[in-house]
């Protein structure tokens, strides 16, 4: 497991990160969330021993990772894609990290064959796509075939076979009872792979909840309904208790409050034709809003004119 407890850095005055507490345990892939600034990376740098903390501590199975006498052969990371010399081919970078942890050239070997990289094998990094050196960073993850994987925005620069391949492949080694933790900005792709989400904002641990757990409690859900006369819909689904209704382009209702049979019973009793009733969920990077807007730093503004809209 990784284990992160009241982890604190900060730097001068600044605090990175404020007395964070959550476990990643095996058996699942952990989505680690949060908005830039949030202290994501930081955090990954502490457990990975490259930051000192402030105070609080992290542990890889018990231990701090400077403590881990073959680190690669209990943890595998990728923080960086770009941490390759550009000179060096795939697989003589490999072997120089792989001889510093006692693993064999045919480790080497297979770790490039699982990532697609058997045909690049012998070309210099420095004239990889950013996918092709996502792909050697993962590699350089695997090869100690770590029961911990700690992977920093590996799916930035795949194409969707690459995005599908990655997406497989975390799955399957949580399935093989590996603790996975996985940071990303990609929400749908989070969504669908991450069995569990650890949020954080401004430092500080906003959600640590099942992903699906997480969804039913931060996404909003409402119904979908168009007829040919919605303002009289409209009138009769808010004396109905319905709220939010709310008009959508096309002259759709969207409505809160009510579910699909209740609201098809009260247009039906009053002669509306109902021609669409749709449930829709928020997505994750919904949730993931609502729940962390509070502790964005970096918020963009809206419009041409670069002034905030109300």
């Amino acid at each position: 497991m990784i284990e992160v407890r009241d982890l604190t850095k900060r730097y001068g005055g600044a605090v990175a990160v404020d007395g964070l507490t959550f476990t990643v345990r095996p058996g699942q892939v952990t989505g680690f969330l949060g908005p830039n600034g949030s202290g994501k990376s930081t955090t990954l740098r502490m457990i990975l021993g490259l930051d000192a903390p402030t105070s609080g501590r992290a542990t890889v199975n018990g231990r701090p990772y400077a403590a881990l006498r073959r680190p690669l052969r209990e943890v595998g990371a990728l923080l960086d894609a770009g941490a390759v010399h550009p000179a060096r081919s795939a697989y003589h970078h490999l072997l120089g990290i792989a001889v510093t942890n006692g693993i064999g050239p045919s480790r080497v070997r297979e770790v490039l064959a699982r990532t697609g990289l058997e045909q690049a094998a012998r070309r210099k990094a420095g004239r990889f796509s950013l996918g092709m050196k996502q792909r050697l960073g993962i590699a350089a993850a695997l090869l100690g075939d770590p029961p911990v994987l700690l992977l920093d925005e590996p799916v930035n620069g795949l194409d969707p076979e690459g995005v599908h391949w990655i997406r497989t492949l975390l799955r399957d080694l949580a399935a093989e009872g590996r603790t996975v933790l996985l940071s990303s900005h990609l929400m749908s792709e989070t969504a669908v792979t991450a069995d569990h989400l650890v949020i954080i904002g401004r430092g500080r641990l906003v959600a640590d909840r099942p992903t699906a757990d997480f969804l039913a409690e931060n996404a909003r859900t409402d119904v979908l309904v168009r007829c040919a006369r919605p303002a009289e819909l409209a009138r009769l689904l808010r004396a109905a208790g319905a709220a939010p209704v709310t008009e959508e382009p096309g002259g759709a209702l969207a409505v809160g409050g009510l579910e699909p049979a209740a609201i098809g019973e009260l247009a039906a009793a009053h002669g509306l034709g109902v021609h669409e009733l749709t449930v829709r969920q928020a997505s994750l990077e919904q949730a993931f809003l609502d729940a962390t807007g509070e502790t964005v730093d970096y918020r963009a503004t809206t419009g041409t004119s670069g002034r905030r809209t109300a």
